[in-house]
């Protein structure tokens, strides 16, 4: 991948990271405000807070999962095998980085292990 395509996925990767700085610490704020209004409640009440909480929790994990494949990314970028399969090590296509810029699996190897794991 040439320089200027490597900066260009360099500004998106930073970009989405801090959209997703942004999301957690709003979610944790949204998160915070909710359990400091609460009332004592009953335990119907209770429980669906319980799912509220863990639905806020399971995406911030996802969110997190996705900014360390951003930082696993952006290393990539720094040692020059940023756009290369970890797989097979042949070039992931332009398009592929474009929707995915974290990706680290070209198409046939994607296809290939999600084969595998079904």
């Amino acid at each position: 991948m040439d320089k200027v395509n490597t900066d260009s996925m360099r500004e998106l990767l930073v970009q989405q990271k801090k959209e997703i700085l942004d999301n957690l610490a709003a979610t944790n704020a949204d998160f915070r405000a909710i359990v400091e209004e609460m009332d004592p409640k009953d335990f119907a009440d209770v429980a669906a807070d319980d799912i509220d909480r863990r639905m806020i929790e399971a995406l911030g994990s996802q969110e997190i999962k996705r900014m360390r494949a951003i930082d696993a990314a952006l290393a990539r970028i720094q040692q020059g095998r940023y756009g290369l399969c970890m797989k097979c090590s042949k070039r992931i296509p332009t398009e592929r980085l474009t929707a995915i810029p974290y990706a680290v699996l070209c198409i046939d190897c994607q296809k290939s292990e999600e084969r595998r794991n079904r």
